[in-house]
């Protein structure tokens, strides 16, 4: 979800190649190209298109004998567009970090669009909430960065320096991929998603007794921020799963996230609903039930949950990119049904319990005990599965060192049911990145 995820180590050294500029070829007459210049001059300036400098370029080289128009693009996606897409990047990860020390969010309004303002705000406001002291970037590398006209697309590789109220420090390097517009001739960020792959490696560990943990899974796949099962290797167009609401210990701290989803194990996209618990500062803890759609952030929908409810969620694609959502309380009998829109690859489904993401970090994972997982399947290439029957592959979530923090169970006789465990392990690493699928604390 967007809330949680991890990442692979980038290399932030490939260098970024620039555009090939045209080449120059015998042109008309001096006469004949000091008015295409002028006209393209007039045209750049007065449309808004290009700064005066660039279009002042625009002109010295159709004298020179290029193609005006061409390259007078090409330069001002090499060098001024770019760089300012560079800019403002850099001062809205500097405008955050101010944000948060003085509990400002109006400092991040000047280099992000409304939504993603809105975004930034929920980010800062659940790193509080969840015993963060203060964020810092130190180090930004860029990648590619491409402009085609008022849009735009970055990679950066970030590192964050993230202190939590108990004196643990957490540092890390996130792939990041921004997407940019124009507004009112400003560049504004849109969008930031950090798309590294889910899975680490292969890893083996062992489950903390707890109140009724089923039998460690011997060998799964590891995480920073997801502990339970996934199944890939066709296409999934449904996926459904029942679990209780663990009740979580408020002297502990965190947040933790129930999720079943489609998509996001290999690829950029995930539909995924669920429900979550976080531990608020000052005492208690709160549950809400939520839905996301990557790259989008999650939002909470009206569904009441509490400590103790058996909840059942079921994902349906319908006719073209309708979905069908259908969340149960089956305690109290409430329920919510959504159809939305969503185009996704069909390439994974998910059944897992998260550490969620907070924008600039995984939010630490709270003490939620053993939660059971019951009823998993989901639809593969038209047929109806449980777990054991697709093939779905463990996973254990890990820290910084290695060791395990919530640790699944072999799959139970029904082939649809399993738990997860949350392990004697401290979060002294909050993940590594913002991985595909995972749910958003910001």
């Amino acid at each position: 979800m967007d809330m949680f995820e991890t990442s692979a180590a980038p290399d932030p050294t490939i260098p970024i190649t620039p555009a090939t500029p045209p080449k120059r070829s015998p042109g008309p007459s001096v006469g004949r190209l000091l008015l295409v210049g002028i006209v393209a001059f007039l045209f750049a300036t007065f449309s808004g298109r290009l700064s005066l400098p660039a279009a002042v370029s625009a002109v010295r080289d159709a004298i020179a004998g290029a193609p005006a128009t061409q390259t007078a693009a090409t330069r001002s996606t090499d060098t001024a567009a770019v760089a300012a897409v560079k800019d403002v990047i850099t001062r809205a990860n500097h405008a955050q970090v101010k944000a948060f020390a003085q509990s400002d969010t109006t400092l991040m309004r000047d280099t992000a669009t409304t939504s993603y303002y809105q975004e930034l705000v929920v980010i800062n406001r659940d790193l509080a909430n969840s015993g963060v002291a203060s964020i810092e970037l130190t180090k930004l590398d860029f990648g590619d960065v491409t402009v085609s006209g008022t849009s735009a697309q970055a990679t950066t590789y970030e590192t964050w320096r993230t202190t939590y109220t108990d004196g643990s420090v957490d540092e890390r390097t996130d792939r990041n991929d921004y997407a940019l517009v124009q507004q009112s001739g400003a560049w504004k960020i849109q969008t930031d998603v950090q798309p590294d792959s889910q899975l680490i490696s292969p890893s083996t560990g062992t489950g903390n007794p707890g109140a009724q943990p089923g039998t460690p899974a011997s060998t799964a796949s590891t995480s920073s921020n997801w502990s339970g099962y996934v199944a890939n290797g066709g296409s999934f167009t449904s996926v459904t799963g029942s679990w209780v609401v663990p009740s979580v210990s408020a002297t502990s701290s965190g947040a933790d996230a129930t999720w079943v989803g489609i998509g996001g194990l290999n690829s950029n996209d995930l539909i995924q609903a669920g429900t979550q618990a976080s531990v608020v500062t000052g005492g208690g803890v709160s549950y809400e039930a939520w839905v996301e759609m990557l790259p989008q952030s999650s939002r909470t929908v009206p569904l009441s949950v509490s400590a103790g409810d058996s909840v059942t969620v079921t994902l349906t694609k319908k006719a073209g990119t309708d979905w069908a959502i259908a969340m149960k309380n089956n305690t109290t009998g409430e329920t919510y049904n959504a159809t939305v829109q969503y185009q996704s690859s069909l390439t994974s489904a998910e059944w897992v319990q998260e550490a969620p993401s907070a924008g600039r970090g995984v939010v630490a994972l709270d003490d939620f005990g053993t939660l059971k997982f019951t009823a998993g399947s989901a639809v593969k290439d038209g047929t109806s599965l449980n777990l054991a029957s697709l093939g779905a592959k463990p996973i254990s979530m890990i820290n910084g060192r290695g060791e395990v923090l919530a640790q699944p169970s072999t799959l139970g006789g029904d082939g649809g049911s399993f738990t997860v465990t949350r392990t004697a392990a401290q979060s002294t690493t909050r993940g590594s990145g913002t991985n595909p699928g995972r749910r958003r604390v910001p």
